[in-house]
């Protein structure tokens, strides 16, 4: 029934939401007022007259959700707390206990709590699950629990969780907690300066040309900007800070719609910061959106030499539009292109495969663009980078292993068990890569395999024609050849596994300072990106 539903009242809410949000539509005012004038009557008797009792409010979010699935995963409905949590954000800034928390189904888990913040202090570490915030039970918290923890400065909230098969409580102080867009900025060497850009927020400019200012100060002839994991934010950043380094005036970004008025072209307006000193720019698959336009343009104007892993392919552009009671809807309006004319989009979501899944350009269908210098760079989605450290790449297993918290559970474990005082010192040695190896068969880790799946089908389809009998040998031998693989598919990937593992650990002893202050000396991005700018003749044959 509930299927049945969705299929029912999936149009007449998006015409509902063209109509009254005053956004441009193809369709003539006549298809529209019966589309809604279905939707309403259907509304009204299945809510009337349903068998047992119906949520309204439940089944439009239903019908809302069901719709915008359809499309891509950046078109959303907002809720007021939605709309709240984007300006913070978009700005940085909120009270709370100063902590990354991931809102699951019937618990929080801290994440990360921010050094010196509320629950720093408290005492909370990574891995720790609050089940209970005051008198509220986080299991039957039916709206956004992350929400429990904020409130006005110096307020106090109690909090139980758990850590290690322990409950245990705490006693929190609010307080206004402020996210750096630039969290950390050091010298690498007596003439490198290197600088961490996490987050595009209204302050991301401002604070990217304050660390380039004080590291000059320092010594600094030659930067290297980090873009790593970042997922993007506002745009107008993103073109201040590519116009730290190219003149007033530089395309940087254009926008194309099917509706006129959002095809845009985006210049820098600022006298740069610095036009001459030499530039790398880290990237990896985390990279996205603003990261891919900053990036994009400064490869594509032979500004800087981009080094890591191609970027996520973030390049769809949405614009709020508010609806009613607080509510926004944002959506899709046009794609971001490079200056060279390069569209970051990777993936389409307007053609699936047959699992319903966006599809992604292949690499014979790439097209070629020149850069300024006339270097040959593709699209395809993201930013290939200049110089790739393959070594770095995520597999589908390993990304299944973050997305499944393996490397965020396992780390929890290490910490609890080992002592770590020097950073330094440091070591994640074979024998704890075995133990994590032991750790994924404990926690019944089972990535299948696209393989897999197509042999499950075979198998299906071998049972529905009489055939399995003859062909169970042969299954069975390649589903064995295939674990034997992946077994040493992970054994492979030693060295990402490593460096995840690694710094997931060190910022449970360290924080996230302490794992900037480790990438100096030990990360081989950046020990790359040193070596680059250490022959300028390498760095401008890069460029050239």
């Amino acid at each position: 029934m509930k299927n049945i539903l969705k299929k029912k009242i999936l149009i007449p809410v998006l015409v509902l939401t063209i109509l009254f949000t005053g956004t441009a539509f193809k369709s003539d005012f006549f298809e529209i007022a019966k589309q809604i004038e279905i939707f309403t009557t259907l509304f009204k008797e299945l809510n009337m007259n349903y068998v047992d009792e119906t949520n309204p409010g439940d089944l439009m979010d239903t019908a809302i959700k069901s719709m915008l699935s359809d499309l891509d995963p950046y078109t959303r409905f907002l809720n007021e707390q939605d709309v709240e949590a984007a300006r913070i954000n978009n700005t940085g800034d909120y009270t709370g206990i100063g902590a990354k928390v991931k809102v699951m189904k019937d618990k929080l888990i801290i994440i990360e709590p921010y050094k010196d913040y509320p629950a720093d202090k408290a005492g909370l570490k990574a891995g720790d699950e609050i089940i209970k915030v005051e008198d509220f039970i986080i299991k039957n918290f039916k709206e956004n629990a992350g929400d429990l923890l904020k409130g006005i400065p110096g307020s106090k909230v109690n909090v139980t969780f758990l850590r290690q098969g322990k409950t245990k409580t705490a006693l929190i102080t609010r307080q206004e907690v402020e996210i750096s867009a630039v969290p950390f900025f050091s010298m690498v060497n007596d003439k490198t300066g290197y600088i961490v850009l996490k987050k595009f927020n209204n302050k991301a400019s401002f604070e990217t040309a304050g660390a380039i200012k004080e590291l000059k100060t320092q010594g600094a002839q030659k930067l290297i900007l980090d873009l790593r994991g970042n997922p993007g934010g506002l745009l107008i950043e993103a073109i201040n800070i590519v116009n730290l380094f190219v003149p007033k005036g530089q395309l940087v970004v254009t926008t194309k719609s099917k509706i006129e008025k959002y095809n845009k072209t985006y210049f820098t307006k600022n006298k740069p910061l610095d036009l001459q000193i030499p530039l790398v720019v880290l990237i990896d698959g985390g990279s996205a959106s603003a990261s891919e336009i900053v990036s994009g343009s400064l490869q594509d104007l032979d500004r800087a030499v981009i080094i890591g892993n191609r970027s996520f392919g973030k390049g769809l552009v949405q614009r709020p539009k508010p609806l009613t009671y607080g509510t926004q809807l944002r959506v899709t309006i046009s794609r971001y292109y490079t200056p060279s004319g390069r569209c970051i989009q990777a993936l389409d979501y307007w053609n699936r495969d047959e699992d319903g899944k966006a599809v992604r350009v292949k690499k014979e269908n790439y097209n070629e663009f020149k850069t300024k210098n006339g270097r040959s760079v593709f699209d395809g989605g993201g930013i290939a980078p200049d110089i790739e450290i393959a070594s770095t790449k995520q597999t589908p297993i390993i990304k299944d292993m973050v997305n499944n918290d393996y490397i965020f559970n396992f780390a929890t474990n290490y910490y609890y068990n080992n002592s770590v005082s020097d950073l330094n010192s440091f070591e994640f040695t074979n024998s704890d890569f075995n133990n994590f190896k032991t750790f994924l068969k404990e926690s019944d880790f089972a990535f299948q395999t696209k393989t897999e799946k197509a042999l499950e089908k075979l198998q299906e389809a071998a049972l529905k024609e009489g055939l399995n009998d003859e062909l169970s040998k042969d299954y069975n031998a390649l589903v064995s050849s295939i674990n034997t693989i992946k077994g040493k598919i992970i054994n492979d990937s030693n060295n990402p596994l490593n460096t995840l593992l690694k710094n997931e650990i060190i910022t449970r002893y360290f924080y996230r300072e302490g794992l900037y202050e480790y990438f100096l000396t030990h990360n081989i991005e950046i020990k790359t990106a040193t070596g680059i700018l250490e022959d300028l003749n390498k760095y401008n044959r890069y460029l050239n």
